[in-house]
């Protein structure tokens, strides 16, 4: 039997696994070695389809070995192989798992980027899924305390909300964003997040959502002294002289 042909390796692995009058336990160990070679195997000969498949195999193997870290490994290239074959709902699935699988080894940032990933490749194709996936992934960043290493993540997720013209929500997560960064006392980034929001606001046209944003922004200190306080108070004023200039001649 040639060790090189993936096949091969899969048809051998899977017989390891399976239980017979004359084998009584699954060789896992075995197994997995050869889920991984035929995995690799396939990726090389861009056979993504059977690539992917190997490595969910190899993702369960790593599983039964009490390996969450190196079964979440398998899980990534599992989705990213998903996402080349355009399998969106496997990508979700797998990127999810993989996310989980982190999380058993009390690894909370990977577990974020995991999903942060499934996120990035769903943004054209289901871009309310990818949506879905970042919120979770700033949730397991912020269940951990760490929420400066979201920023990025609730840039993203606004984006996606602004594309699909959903205003509102998009001004909503740059509030989450200014939260999040003034428990980490990161002071621009918050005040960039409330002049975002507001220029959001203005931007579908919302003028009395965009002057209550600023002034219930304003209640906090470290925006009220700020330059993006100053900023939004202009594009405001800006803004309400341009609405009434453009009623006069209407």
């Amino acid at each position: 039997m040639s060790t090189s042909d993936p096949s091969k390796l899969i048809s051998k692995a899977d017989k390891l696994t399976k239980l017979s009058l004359t084998r009584w336990s699954a060789d896992w160990k075995s197994a997995t070695v050869l889920y991984e070679q035929a995995a690799n195997g396939f990726r090389v000969a861009r056979n993504y389809e059977k690539a992917k498949l190997a490595f969910e195999k190899a993702s369960q193997g790593q599983e039964m070995l009490s390996s969450p870290w190196d079964a979440a490994k398998h899980m990534e290239s599992a989705a990213a192989l998903a996402k080349e074959l355009r399998n969106w709902a496997e990508v979700i699935d797998f990127y999810r798992k993989a996310s989980e699988l982190y999380m058993q080894c009390d690894r909370p940032q990977p577990a974020s980027d995991a999903l942060a990933k499934g996120a990035r490749a769903l943004e054209d194709a289901l871009p309310d899924d990818a949506i879905q996936l970042y919120t979770d992934a700033c949730v397991i960043l912020e269940d951990d305390g760490k929420e400066q290493m979201a920023f990025d993540l609730y840039r993203a997720a606004t984006s996606v909300y602004v594309k699909l013209e959903k205003y509102t929500d998009a001004a909503a997560f740059l509030l989450r964003l200014g939260l999040a960064a003034d428990k980490c006392n990161a002071r621009n980034s918050q005040c960039k997040a409330y002049l975002s929001a507001i220029i959001v606001y203005l931007y579908a046209h919302d003028l009395k959502q965009a002057e209550k944003c600023y002034n219930d922004c304003s209640q906090i200190d470290a925006f009220l002294g700020s330059d993006q306080n100053r900023c939004a108070s202009k594009l405001l004023s800006a803004y309400t002289e341009d609405h009434k200039a453009c009623k006069k001649v209407a």
